[in-house]
C-alpha cells in the first residue's frame, strides 16, 4: 500500500485531519495523487490533486477549485514561492505540513532528480508568518518526531527531535 516507514507519519496526519476537518469535506490536495490521498478517499473525504504542474508559476488548478480547504503535505518546501500559492487559494481552510529545519541535518537534495530536493526546511515561526502574511489565522498545529531504525548520534537525535509540523489554519474574515 504505502512504505512501512511512512505509516507513523501517515497516522499521525490522519488522526489530525480528522479531528480539525471532520469527513466529509471537499479537499484539493497539492500534489499529484500519492498513497495519503487514497487514505483520505478511504476515509470519506472527497479529493482532488493537482496534475503535476510547477506551482511555483502555475496556480490555475488552485484558483479554480471550489473545494473547502487545500492541503499541501510535504510541498512547501519543493517551491521557491509558496506565498504565491496560499495568496491565490480561494478554499476558507488550509492544512499544512512541512518538514522543519534540523540544525544537524542539511536540506534533502536528491542526486538523481531535479525536482525532488528542498528549497525551504523551515523552522515553525516561518510557516506561522506565512499563513499570517497571506491572511490565514493558525486554529491547531502539532509537531511531531520522526525516528529512523538506524544506529548513530542523528538517529538517536531524531528520536526526540521534532522534525515535521502540521499547521491546520482558517482564512481571517476580510481577506
Amino acid at each position: 500500500m504505502f512504505p512501512k516507514h511512512h505509516q507513523r507519519r501517515y497516522n499521525l496526519t490522519l488522526r489530525f485531519l480528522q479531528k480539525v476537518l471532520p469527513a466529509p469535506a471537499t479537499i484539493l490536495d497539492l500534489g499529484v495523487k500519492n498513497p495519503f490521498s487514497e487514505i483520505m478517499k478511504k476515509n470519506n473525504y472527497t479529493v482532488f490533486n493537482t496534475q503535476g504542474e510547477d506551482l511555483d508559476t502555475e496556480f490555475s488548478t488552485v484558483k479554480k477549485s471550489n473545494a473547502s480547504t487545500v492541503t499541501a503535505f510535504e510541498i512547501f518546501e519543493h517551491l521557491l514561492n509558496p506565498y504565491t500559492i496560499l495568496e491565490n487559494v480561494k478554499a476558507d481552510k488550509v492544512l499544512i505540513s512541512i518538514p522543519l529545519r534540523l540544525w544537524f541535518s542539511s536540506a534533502y537534495r536528491s542526486k538523481t532528480d531535479k525536482w525532488d530536493r528542498h528549497y525551504h526546511e523551515f523552522e515553525d515561526w516561518q510557516l506561522d508568518w506565512l499563513l499570517e502574511k497571506t491572511g490565514f489565522k493558525i486554529m491547531d498545529s502539532v509537531k511531531f518526531t520522526h525516528p529512523v531504525k538506524k544506529i548513530g548520534f542523528r538517529p538517536l537525535l531524531r528520536f526526540f527531535t521534532p522534525r515535521y509540523y502540521l499547521v491546520y489554519a482558517e482564512k481571517v474574515k476580510g481577506n
